[in-house]
Order: C-alpha cells, then structure tokens, then sequence
C-alpha cells in the first residue's frame, strides 16, 4: 500500500494560524511535505509556521485578496519550487440566525470566504503549477452542507456549495489535479465554539465515537486525501464526524 510520504511536495493551507487549518499543515509536515501557512496577520502567520517547525513558511494573506494570494503562491515558488498541495481551509460565520434575518453584507462575506476564496485560490494554483505539473485539492467543507439546522442556514448553504464546487472542479481540472473535500462535524475549534463550548458533555455522550471531534482527526485525513494513498479518489467528500451524522446514540444504550 502507498504511505503517506509527501517528501519534495509543498502545501499551501488558507486559514492555518490554528484549528484545522494548523493541524493539516502539521500532519504533512510530518509526511515531509513543505508547508506554507496563511494567515489574515503576519504575525500569527509566522507563529504558527515556528509551530509546525522545519522548512515551514507563514504568509499573511486575506483568503478573499486576490493580489495577497498571487503573492503567497509566487513566494511559494520561488521558495520551494512547487505547489503541489492546496488545502483551502480558510471559513468563517458571520451569519449566525435565521436565514431571512441576515444582510447582504453578513451573505456577501460568507459566501466570499467559504466559496469564492476556494474558487481563487484554486485557479491560482492550477494556472501557476498544478494544472501542467499536477496536484491534490482539498476543501474544508462541513457536515452542515448536508443538511439543515437553527440558526446556521446561511453557513450551511455555503458548505453545501462547497461540496458541490468539489464535484465540479475535481471534473474540470481532472486528470492532472485530483479534488476533494473534508467535512467535519462538530470539533474543537474557535470557529466551532459555540457549538460545543457550553454543552461539550451532552455532545459526548450522543455522539457514537463518544466525543467531538479535534483538528488533529481532520487534518490526518486531509493528508491521507493529498497523498499517493488516496490517488485514485477525486470529487468525493470525507465525512469525519465521530458518527454525529447518524443521530443520537443514547436510544441505541
């Protein structure tokens, strides 16, 4: 079975001051790949690259920046020579209540960061290297995108894009660049926070696997999906959710 050797490869993750973001950039690293780490400030930028250690490079670009993200993969080039792995993790959630109670400018930053900055990065990354020399494309999707819940219909709606954008790209760029997307349940991030913070216990016990998720579960599989081991899977989306898709436990103890 091919390994999870990433060595000679070089990621550029969105969004990986911490989270998921510096979880996935700390498992390839650990596979050998190099990773390049964006971040909205340079400041966390470079701490989280001291963090993940080695060859590993921060780069301060707003996902949305279409002149800082040109930048980040120019820098990337010239610094390692590649882009063979794209991890656009980058999200955020302004929106949170019902759908009908948000403005266009809480829509229009949703849709910017969750769907259009993937779409940027994306195109940057195919026209600048993988499109000729080849490359992997993960997505941090949500298990949001394939359902429906209070109070998160606008962040859902463009997750559920997402994994839609995945199926798509993964057809339009094959078969030089495999596409795919990670959907996590419910874990241990910031941006997750008020899902878990106050009622970690209730999720634990209804949840199959018998706890929320940490980045470290998520960003394991984003580095099996860039590696040889998952090379022959594109537009599929991995589910990683402890089993919080299949409902409440606690009827079945």
């Amino acid at each position: 079975m091919t390994g999870l050797d990433l060595s000679g490869r070089t990621a550029i993750i969105t969004g990986a001051s911490r989270g998921i973001g510096l979880a996935a950039a700390q498992a390839i690293a650990a596979a050998g790949g190099n990773v390049v780490l964006t971040s909205r400030q340079q400041e966390s930028a470079d701490a989280a690259a001291v963090e993940v250690g080695g060859s590993a490079l921060g780069v301060a670009a707003h996902a949305v920046d279409e002149d800082a993200a040109k930048r980040c993969i120019d820098l990337t080039l010239d610094r390692f020579g590649s882009v063979d792995i794209l991890v656009n993790n980058a999200g955020t959630n302004p929106a949170f209540g019902p759908v009908i109670d948000q403005d266009h400018a809480r829509f229009a930053k949703t849709l910017d960061v969750n769907l259009w900055a993937p779409i940027l990065w994306t195109s940057l990354a195919t026209r600048a290297w993988m499109g000729e020399h080849g490359g992997a494309v993960v997505n941090t999707a949500s298990i949001g995108g394939f359902g429906f819940e209070a109070n998160l219909g606008l962040y859902n709606a463009s997750k559920a894009a997402l994994i839609h954008l995945t199926k798509q790209l993964a057809l339009e760029l094959s078969p030089n660049v495999r596409v795919n997307a990670v959907a996590p349940g419910v874990v241990r991030t910031k941006l997750a926070e008020a899902l878990w913070k106050e009622h970690e216990n209730q999720l634990n016990s209804a949840t199959a696997l018998g706890r929320i998720g940490e980045p470290d579960d998520v960003g394991s599989a984003i580095a099996f999906l860039v590696s040889d081991a998952a090379s022959w899977v594109t537009g599929e989306t991995f589910v990683i959710d402890g089993g919080q898709r299949l409902g409440d436990v606690r009827q079945f103890r």
